[in-house]
């Protein structure tokens, strides 16, 4: 939220239903993936969910909204299954190997943007209309489908806000 603040952007923190009524897109941050799927479906979030997104609304899963985002979890279950992309959990390792990098991804932006992995998955797999748009030491960390867009790294927690800009701009 301060991330978005910080470029001028109208935000929601979307808890309900009705919540969701009301946005015209959503970004699903990091977390512990097992917990949030728990909590929306607790919560009965789901389901609205996933049609927003298939109705076109624009999505962007960080870290653990990655891991929400795809058909396939090896690891764990699928849980919005909206996004043709097989992840790993927690492939880069334990939270002591989190690590920051760098890269250039050219939908985003032309110079390097920094790279902060915790705990993060990869994807493993991509289906016909998914795009790579990032490999990290050769492992797939950003991919674009349709309305949906999906990232291993938290650009959140970077100075940088050549992601967020990106993503934006896709609304």
């Amino acid at each position: 939220m301060s991330a978005l603040e910080k470029i001028g952007a109208n935000r929601l923190i979307v808890k309900t239903a009705a919540d969701l009524d009301k946005i015209d897109a959503l970004i699903i941050p990091g977390g512990e993936s097992t917990t949030v799927s728990r909590l929306l479906n607790i919560f009965g979030m789901t389901e609205p969910i996933r049609k927003r997104i298939k109705d076109g609304m624009p999505v962007w899963g960080t870290c653990a909204g990655m891991i929400l985002l795809a058909k396939n979890v090896l690891g764990g279950e699928p849980c919005l299954g909206v996004m043709d992309v097989t992840v790993r959990r927690n492939a880069y390792g334990r939270q002591t190997e989190s690590f920051k990098s760098s890269a250039v991804i050219p939908e985003i932006s032309e110079a390097p943007v920094p790279l902060v992995f915790i705990r993060a998955p990869w994807v493993e797999s991509v289906g016909g209309n998914v795009k790579i748009l990032c490999e990290i030491n050769g492992h797939i960390a950003a991919v674009r489908e349709n309305n949906m867009l999906a990232t291993a790294f938290h650009p959140e927690l970077t100075s940088s806000t050549a992601a967020l800009e990106y993503f934006l701009r896709r609304i």
